[in-house]
């Protein structure tokens, strides 16, 4: 049965633990996890070799921690380049585990079936943007979002590469908008770490860090460092 213990509320800031490799995964106790973050991101695509295959699962340990599966897509950051066909079978496989499933905006037309599925089995879904280059152009995030909502996303989730103080301020902008539904905000690279904290503390809902040894996206916290800095914010309201 799938894991419903996963509720957002717009403003609300939580901390996600993502793990880098499978070996972090499975050296690590559940009740350490829960300790560190409030939800745990399992990324399919680290997990699965170059035919799609992921071989024996490595969380089933990770007992009474909420889980959020993805199968990241290789032109957002997927560890391997297998289609969206292999990706959405092996979401589809743990359908049964999840407390959430990320799917990346790009691939709301290709996942129709796998969204109608999760939809109908009451399991909430992210829809989420990764730029690794840059902070795009406000208009095409508010775009993003806007098919995130029609698309019936929980919520919408955006991680991108900012390259000047101006891209903290705008992304932070972003988050204190009004987009209809919650929206998760982070930049990547040298000003990661400071937009982290700035953007929970405008609400961004779904806050990402690492747990073990490896992070997943350039300039991120490790989770329970990142946990008890948003634990120490005032949140900001305009």
């Amino acid at each position: 049965m799938a894991n419903s213990k996963f509720l957002l509320s717009a403003g609300q800031p939580h901390v996600v633990g993502s793990f880098g490799s499978r070996n972090d995964m499975s050296v690590v106790e559940s009740a350490k996890v829960r300790e560190l973050c409030d939800f745990a991101e399992i990324r399919l695509d680290l997990l699965a070799d170059a035919s799609g295959q992921m071989g024996i699962p490595s969380w089933r340990h990770l007992v009474g921690v909420p889980l959020i599966f993805t199968a990241r897509r290789l032109e957002e950051g997927g560890a391997v380049a297998i289609s969206a066909t292999e990706r959405a079978i092996l979401l589809e496989s743990v359908l049964g585990e999840a407390a959430c499933i990320d799917i990346e905006v790009a691939s709301i037309r290709e996942f129709s079936q796998l969204i109608q599925t999760i939809t109908s089995s009451g399991i909430p879904w992210v829809a989420s943007f990764h730029d690794f280059k840059n902070l795009p152009e406000s208009g095409i995030l508010e775009d993003a979002a806007k098919r995130a909502l029609e698309a019936g996303a929980s919520a919408f989730k955006v991680a991108a590469r900012l390259h000047q103080p101006a891209d903290i301020a705008r992304l932070a902008e972003f988050q204190l908008a009004d987009h209809g539904l919650p929206v998760a905000t982070m930049g990547m690279g040298p000003l990661a770490t400071v937009s982290r904290l700035l953007c929970a503390q405008c609400g961004s809902v779904l806050n990402y860090g690492f747990i073990g040894k490896n992070p997943t996206a350039p300039g991120q916290w490790e989770a329970g460092l990142l946990k008890r800095a948003i634990a120490d914010l005032t949140p900001f309201n305009t």
